[in-house]
């Protein structure tokens, strides 16, 4: 299939170039597309429906962005989480969930999650060791 049409709005938080990559796949299906960003010269400004500048990491600020849309995607990882959980709550999808980026966003955490899970990690030790 070569389109794919949807009355559905997603939201990215971050407006980098990752958004924007994501952002040029969405076109390709007339995705109607919001992003927010701190920066006027947010590289995927160009390529979403709607722009709004705004503060990551304020609660109401990704909150107010979210309230009306389908679904919530990141960019970058610094995010109000607390806000993407009230969004949830109030049934907007959210990817990654709020519960996997505060993993993300906690280096501890991530290092337990690993652990618990059994992934490999470098020691810290081995890993200054290497640098010498």
């Amino acid at each position: 299939m070569d389109f794919f049409s949807t009355s559905k709005t997603i939201g990215i938080l971050g407006g980098g170039q990752l958004g924007k990559m994501l952002l040029y796949s969405t076109r390709k299906w007339d995705i109607n597309t919001h992003v927010l960003d701190p920066s006027d010269d947010a590289p995927a400004r160009i390529a979403c429906n709607k722009f709004i500048k705004g503060d990551l990491m304020d609660f109401q600020t990704v909150y107010d962005f979210g309230k009306n849309l389908d679904l919530i995607t990141i960019e970058i990882e610094n995010v109000n989480v607390q806000a993407l959980e009230q969004l949830e709550k109030e049934g907007v999808k959210v990817y990654p969930q709020p519960h996997v980026l505060k993993n993300i966003q906690n280096k501890c955490l991530q290092k337990k999650f690993y652990n618990k899970n059994k992934l490999p990690l470098h020691p810290l030790k081995n890993l200054i060791g290497s640098m010498k």
